[in-house]
């Protein structure tokens, strides 16, 4: 990071994922980061929102796993296949650099509404497009469009070694596209076709509803205490 960031650990709070655990974030400011270095940083278990790097440091949980996908012997389930299936025809992406749109944010909107009905989450308030649309390097934002309509939006790092995951949110009424499935599906394979050995995911937490399904995409590894990659699950 050039030798010119201070990290900072916040105080203990609940857990965003796990409401009877303790989190506690170790926080970055980057302004400089380029995505070599933040090559150096994901391998680490490290995430970032716009300039801010940020990794989990609790003091007696470690069920945020960073997982990745090895995309040579990456194999979808059945059902994966069957969402492919579903979509590849009728979903048009676009790739291109992230923006801001009314569009885009009322999606944002009704994405956070509909988990914060359905699944529990706390209810979003003063949400923008600023740590998607504000980066310290490029960023990829790729548009899912379905009868050209906006369906979903979602955010890439493109880095030597792997495409990173960073964000994705879709039209609650498309439930039945599984949109997310189909995104992450895309992402692997647009690593393919660009020669990039890995998928990052973020955190797999054992126990949390919305970040269990990255499992699901394996075969798979997860980062250990260690700092190593091994085979998930072990």
């Amino acid at each position: 990071m050039g030798g010119e960031t201070s990290s900072v650990l916040s105080a203990p709070e609940p857990c965003p994922y796990l409401p009877d655990r303790v989190n506690r974030v170790r926080h970055e400011i980057a302004m400089d980061l380029t995505p070599a270095i933040y090559m150096t940083r994901v391998t680490a278990g490290w995430r970032r929102f716009g300039p801010v790097v940020f990794r989990h440091e609790c003091p007696s949980c470690r069920r945020c796993q960073s997982l990745r996908v090895p995309v040579r012997t990456f194999r979808p389930s059945a059902s994966q296949r069957r969402v492919w299936r579903k979509n590849i025809d009728d979903v048009e992406v676009r790739i291109g650099t992230p923006s801001t749109s009314r569009e885009k944010l009322d999606l944002l909107h009704r994405f956070h509404r509909h988990g914060w009905e359905r699944k529990g989450w706390p209810a979003a308030t003063g949400h923008d497009l600023s740590l998607f649309t504000v980066n310290p390097f490029r960023t990829e934002e790729w548009t899912f469009f379905v009868a050209g309509r906006l369906a979903a939006v979602g955010y890439v790092d493109a880095l030597p070694a792997g495409l990173s995951a960073i964000y994705f949110f879709h039209d609650p009424q498309h439930g039945r596209r599984s949109l997310g499935t189909f995104n992450i599906l895309t992402i692997i394979e647009r690593a393919r076709e660009r020669g990039l050995p890995h998928v990052y995911l973020g955190y797999y937490v054992q126990g949390c509803r919305s970040l269990e399904y990255k499992a699901k995409f394996g075969p798979n590894e997860v980062l250990d205490e260690r700092l190593e990659w091994v085979p998930f699950p072990v």
